[in-house]
């Protein structure tokens, strides 16, 4: 595999991470009140709002700002300062345009840009390192997420309905 297609692969994977969590979150916001996306359990804890703003921020901080070398915008505490405001479809739909604005800022970024090193919330990152930070930092928060909305719910959220998951490698 020559190094081309190494790249364009390792973006392709990236973009498909970041996507497959937005219909995992879309299933924990059906299955929760607008009151629910507030909760708090205590005032070490997060609430979905809370981590929706969080994944936002983060989200464009690290791959619109910084690979796409536009100004850095964000501000961190109003991520978490936020006692609602925002209703489940807001935030849907902020954290959606804010992913597909991501994924299109990977698509194009250079080869060059991929290996620079920069400073985010700084952190020295590459390019490459900034596409694993902001592709793990989502799905851990939407973990986060699907543990808070099956805890509050009890119910499954059948993210893998339909997979045999006990299929051997081939």
């Amino acid at each position: 595999m020559d190094n081309q297609s190494f790249i364009s692969e390792f973006k392709s994977q990236c973009i498909r991470q970041m996507e497959l969590n937005l219909p995992r979150i879309e299933k924990c916001f059906k299955i929760l009140t607008e009151e629910d996306i507030w909760m708090q359990p205590n005032s070490s804890s997060n609430s979905i709002g809370h981590l929706i703003l969080h994944l936002c921020g983060n989200i464009r901080q690290y791959a619109i700002s910084s690979l796409g070398d536009i100004p850095d915008i964000r501000l961190r505490e109003e991520e978490f300062s936020a006692r609602g405001g925002y209703t489940k479809n807001d935030l849907f739909v902020k954290l959606t345009e804010t992913v597909s604005e991501a994924v299109n800022v990977i698509r194009v970024v250079s080869d060059d840009d991929l290996l620079r090193h920069r400073i985010v919330q700084g952190f020295n990152y590459t390019g490459i390192g900034i596409m694993i930070h902001v592709t793990e930092h989502f799905s851990y928060h939407t973990g986060q997420i699907a543990f808070w909305a099956k805890l509050m719910k009890d119910k499954d959220l059948g993210f893998y309905a339909g997979v045999d998951l006990n299929k051997k490698n081939l």
